[in-house]
């Protein structure tokens, strides 16, 4: 909601309240400066309320929309485990387009890597850092595959739908953002449908979709980030020493061959309309004792080593012999922590 009340609509409603007072019967001048008086101090009152709006119902303005690279950077670095590069790229991606007054596209940041590993918590970094009302914003919308489009059979139906939905909310607030997860299980080419929207355009049908945000989350290209995550453990390297540029080309042209990926022979990817292809690391067992440390201060609860300790070592690790990599990543440490609680 962009929260104005045109002129035309307070001229309307002023004039509705002098009727409403029988003012426009009165024929005296001394009645009529009256009226004048009255419509002058409702003018007043409207703006007045109209500001106070404002702070209590949210609104496409800055009041309810504001960047907080601060938080973002302090919350990467103290929630997100494990994601050195996811926390670079995000940090820079985000920070510098919501800096840039003109941007020349929307934001569009793919996320890859194995369930639990972060993406979706990522998301929300992202909007809580944006919008007052984080992931409850009527700003951020999420859409998922098994959801929203279940039925093979109407894939012409959803695009249009879709269509609709994203240029409705951009026309509502030109500071959307739009979530698609499970982008593995999604129709390919139903997100073709919108590459209209995510391309170098100032405006479509007096539209601009510049200012918007859409972030795609998938497992496609899982099996090539833990891939190279083992190679760099069995030659002795550590994690921290994996850059983007070792993962950044095998995994776009892994999502675009990939028969379980939304973005398969996507033309986003050919036209390089995706911004930043972002691989999140598999987890290892230190990082799964952070996310049970970070659970019980979420939850007002002392962080306990021992316990955390234990509910990582309940996970299942990968390879076998030697445990490395959580299986899950951090999926399932809410319900492993409400066991030893």
């Amino acid at each position: 909601m962009k929260c104005e009340m045109k002129p035309k609509k307070r001229h309307v409603l002023l004039l509705w309240m002098l009727v409403c007072s029988g003012m426009t019967e009165a024929i005296e001048p001394i009645s009529t400066s009256i009226a004048v008086g009255m419509a002058a101090a409702l003018t007043g009152f409207l703006a007045s309320y109209q500001n106070i709006l404002y702070y209590f119902h949210e609104c496409c303005r800055p009041e309810w929309i504001s960047f907080n690279r601060t938080g973002l950077q302090a919350d990467l670095e103290r929630k997100l485990f494990g994601q050195h590069i996811a926390s670079r790229i995000i940090l820079k991606a985000v920070s510098g387009f919501m800096s840039n007054d003109n941007p020349k596209k929307p934001l569009v940041l793919s996320l890859h890597g194995w369930t639990g590993t972060g993406k979706n918590f990522v998301s929300n970094l992202i909007a809580e850092n944006i919008y007052k009302e984080g992931m409850d914003s009527s700003f951020v919308h999420v859409f998922t595959a098994e959801l929203h489009f279940p039925h093979v059979g109407q894939l012409d139906t959803y695009k249009s739908q879709l269509q609709q939905w994203i240029k409705g909310n951009v026309t509502n607030c030109e500071r959307s953002m739009f979530i698609f997860d499970e982008m593995d299980k999604m129709h390919p080419g139903l997100i073709d449908s919108i590459k209209p929207y995510l391309d170098y355009y100032e405006k479509l049908d007096g539209v601009s979709y510049r200012k918007s945000i859409f972030i795609f989350l998938s497992n496609a290209g899982g099996e090539n980030i833990v891939q190279t995550a083992l190679d760099f453990w069995k030659a002795g390297q550590i994690r921290e020493e994996i850059e983007l540029k070792d993962l950044e080309t095998v995994l776009s042209v892994s999502v675009f061959n990939s028969k379980n990926s939304g973005l398969r022979h996507a033309s986003l990817i050919d036209k390089n309309l995706v911004d930043f292809f972002v691989p999140f690391l598999p987890l290892e067992y230190r990082h799964v004792v952070q996310c049970a440390l970070a659970e019980m201060k979420a939850r007002g609860l002392r962080p306990n080593q021992e316990v955390a300790d234990l509910v990582a070592r309940d996970l299942v690790y990968f390879p076998k012999s030697e445990r490395v990599f959580s299986v899950k990543g951090c999926k399932t440490i809410q319900s492993k922590l409400d066991y030893y609680t």
